[in-house]
């Protein structure tokens, strides 16, 4: 039979970080447990010195401790790994393969989704961060990497801003990154490392190819998004730079190309999806974004025409693999202030027809599946 203190230091352990989302046990982060006349001596070591996790970590802590029966109180010491414990535990947290190595390759069971666009202006950024919230309110483990370095906007449009209006800085331990959390999904963005000037939205990027590869894979391999279901990736428009460097590094990732429904929109979102197939990606559907919208009184206002996401999918079809059309958004005035407030319209206007449309768009996404046709899986035979 266990004994108060082994009832004690399983409760401790199952209390979750918050930026590994793993038990303290598991990390082994539980250094020590004694129950003394019904006061719990617990201490714990946190994983670097400043852990922006810390009040919350030792909140829970206290709170599991003092949720045994028989504990009257609590005594918590609260402490930093050693560099050994610190290297054991991202050593863990790579499962084995070596440092800076892309944990997506084509052997991963995480479903990679490019979101890609021929211009800019269509709402990628917003689509992109609204799909990643449904997904995470269906169950999924969900990662988001802002890809547009240039006109980075995931961090704001996912409320990842503080008061000086700068999004977090991921935590760092040793040569990992954890990147910062909302709504349950897990994002990465280079606004998250410029300089913290007191400029709105973080300043400018003015990179090159070179840098832009870089940041990347720096993106892929040094950032600890755990076990994912789907990462999405949120791409600049075009197929310059930085798509050319994802389809280099993720020849086997999928891709959902977004358009609005006018032809000069539809007509260069093609490209993307062509450049994208040229790498070996595959396209697995088209969004229409800002199609018409129902007035109050009824009429239909379709302010940028019609057709082009249908157009976008016939062009992008072949014989032996069609794409279809998997959502058209309309214009919506709780989509465009969803951007604004940083509330995804998803989670905070769910019955709006945008959103609706967007929910759909993540349910019809995980209906897809994967293929895991010549994949070889984390098991063998007995």
């Amino acid at each position: 039979m266990s004994t108060i203190d082994d009832a004690v230091r399983a409760a401790v352990g199952a209390v979750t970080d918050p930026e590994l989302r793993r038990p303290l046990a598991e990390l082994d982060m539980v250094q020590a447990v004694a129950v003394r006349e019904g006061v719990a001596d617990v201490s714990i070591a946190l994983t670097i010195v400043g852990c922006p996790a810390a009040q919350r970590i030792e909140s829970d802590v206290r709170a599991a401790a003092a949720a045994v029966p028989g504990i009257t109180g609590v005594a918590l010491t609260v402490g930093v790994m050693t560099p050994q414990q610190r290297a054991a535990l991202t050593e863990r947290l790579r499962g084995g393969r070596p440092a800076r190595q892309m944990p997506f390759g084509p052997d991963s069971l995480t479903r990679v989704i490019a979101v890609t666009s021929g211009k800019g202006g269509v709402g990628k950024s917003t689509l992109t961060a609204n799909l990643a919230v449904a997904l995470a309110a269906r169950g999924a483990a969900v990662g988001v990497i802002d890809a547009d370095v240039h006109g980075f906007s995931i961090p704001g449009l996912l409320g990842l801003v503080g008061p000086d209006g700068l999004p977090p800085q991921p935590t760092r331990i040793d040569d990992l990154m954890l990147p910062p959390v909302a709504y349950g999904v897990k994002a990465i963005s280079i606004g998250m490392f410029l300089p913290r000037d007191g400029v709105a939205g973080g300043g400018a990027v003015a990179w090159r190819g070179p840098m832009l590869h870089r940041t990347v894979q720096q993106f892929l391999t040094e950032v600890y998004f755990g076990d994912l279901d789907v990462l999405l990736l949120d791409m600049p428009p075009g197929t310059g730079d930085v798509a050319i460097s994802v389809g280099q590094l993720l020849p086997h990732a999928e891709v959902l190309v977004v358009t609005t429904p006018q032809a000069a929109a539809s007509d260069v979102a093609v490209r993307s999806g062509l450049v994208a197939r040229q790498t070996g990606q595959r396209v697995i559907g088209v969004v229409e974004n800002m199609a018409a919208m129902t007035l109050p009184d009824g009429t239909v206002l379709d302010l940028f025409g019609a057709g082009g996401g249908a157009a976008v999918a016939a062009a992008l079809s072949l014989d032996a693999a069609p794409v279809p059309l998997l959502a058209t958004v309309p214009l919506s005035p709780a989509l465009r202030v969803s951007g604004d407030t940083g509330v995804p319209v998803v989670a905070g206007a769910p019955a709006d027809p945008a959103a609706a449309a967007i929910i759909g768009l993540a349910d019809g996404i995980l209906a897809q599946g994967r293929s895991l046709a010549g994949r070889p899986l984390p098991f063998a035979p007995r």
